[in-house]
């Protein structure tokens, strides 16, 4: 490893011990029992954000028991839109679910794609407010984060108009964040991060960078990761999946987080058994665009440390394997410095993976659920209409059940065997 890697991951080690730290004082928003609901416009319709948040949740916090619902509507402004008007919207898609916390992100649509216009401006702020009274009047326990608005992206892209269309989006997140102040409400900010995701992708590869976020409205999958870490970080949410710091020469197990070590054995290789109690975020470590994202943001060390450290090694060079199958080849300094296991094909990442797999199943569901059945014949006299819309809640919650079953902790084997 060249000497500047091995001091960044170092660096890394030291400052994830740190923001660990902070983020435990500050403990995570979400508890067991709490029900979410995910409120805005087709950027949140999307579903991509939103279920990379719940992915964490499930695989970080495997014994939460707390429930998601995605009530984004492509085309809504804080007036309301294709789903009706927005008193509407609130009753049937929000209050109706009776959530402990609730989302809201919307003016990507609010601004109307032009210069700022305070006659405008005035409808957002109003209509913002009114959302906000609305819920905590229906609700007056719901806990709820405003979203600062998602960029429109004038990055890679020349802006449409002098000083941009983002620019009219911060001004409107300006006022997200001291309405927030004002109604008690956490914040977090989803166009900052983006923006400067965007500018360090677009100097390490334009023509990709341009992907983060393809019609500049609409982010892909990458910038929705980058959005998700944004929100995610506001609630305080923990960068440490496990750390573990073992001593060869010893041998002995130096550190241990959020994990067990066991069956420490140091013969012909080293070996032992650990049970983790979470998961490493479910990235498709394939992804050029995605990999492009990582490189230019701060979510994996912010949200995906599953650490190992290994000193005291004799041999230059060792293989790791986990359950008999190989993650990756490293040099004793390598080791000594720490890896990130989440960036490597193991069998934990597999896992997060299946978990991720039926996130997305029980939220199509829903989505079908909603917007096939429910929406479409609310208006009609239909005698078996309630019986299929709990018969659809209920096989949601088998696949919500499977999801955290498949999400609990399983022993897996390591063995770093030397290199001749």
């Amino acid at each position: 490893m060249h000497p500047h890697r091995r001091l960044t991951c170092f660096l890394v080690l030291l400052l994830t011990a740190a923001a660990g730290v902070a983020r435990a004082q500050g403990g995570f928003a979400l508890h067991d029992g709490d029900r979410v609901v995910f409120y805005g416009d087709s950027i949140t319709d999307q579903r991509l954000y939103t279920t990379f948040v719940e992915d964490f949740v499930v695989t970080r916090f495997p014994q939460m028991k707390a429930g998601f619902i995605h009530s984004g509507w492509g085309g809504d402004r804080i007036t309301g839109g294709g789903g009706g008007p927005v008193d509407l919207r609130l009753q049937r898609d929000v209050i109706a679910y009776k959530p402990t916390v609730m989302t809201v992100m919307l003016g990507m649509n609010d601004g109307s794609y032009r210069a700022f216009d305070p006659h405008i401006f005035d409808t957002y702020a109003s209509g913002y407010q009114h959302i906000v009274e609305a819920v905590k009047a229906a609700l007056p326990h719901i806990r709820l984060t405003l979203i600062q608005p998602s960029p429109f992206d004038d990055v890679t892209r020349a802006p449409n108009f002098e000083g941009g269309y983002n620019a009219v989006l911060v001004r409107y997140g300006q006022f997200v964040k001291e309405l927030a102040e004002k109604q008690g409400a956490s914040v977090a900010d989803l166009n900052t991060p983006v923006v400067s995701a965007l500018e360090k992708a677009k100097a390490l590869d334009a023509d990709q960078a341009q992907k983060i976020v393809p019609d500049r409205v609409h982010p892909g999958a990458s910038g929705h990761l980058v959005m998700a870490a944004a929100l995610l970080k506001a609630w305080n949410a923990p960068p440490t999946v496990t750390a573990v710091a073992i001593d060869a020469a010893s041998p002995r197990v130096a550190r241990q987080e959020n994990t067990h070590v066991t069956e420490l054995r140091d013969s012909s290789s080293l070996s032992w058994a650990e049970k983790d109690e979470a998961l490493p975020m479910p990235l498709d470590l394939n992804d050029p665009v995605l990999k492009l994202a990582l490189q230019a943001s701060d979510v994996v060390e912010a949200l995906d440390q599953e650490l190992l450290q290994v000193t005291g090694l004799a041999a230059p060079r060792y293989t790791l394997k986990i359950d008999d199958q190989e993650v990756g080849s490293f040099t004793r300094e390598d080791l000594a410095s720490g890896i990130n296991l989440a960036l490597l094909p193991t069998p934990m990442l597999k896992q997060a993976q299946a978990v991720h797999g039926m996130t997305v199943s029980h939220n199509n569901l829903h989505f079908a659920r909603w917007r096939q059945v429910q929406v479409p014949l609310q208006e009609h006299s239909l005698s078996h209409l309630r019986n299929a819309l709990k018969a659809l809640d209920d096989l949601e919650g088998d696949l919500v059940k499977q999801q955290h079953e498949a999400a609990q902790p399983k022993s897996h084997h390591y063995e770093l065997v030397p290199q001749s």
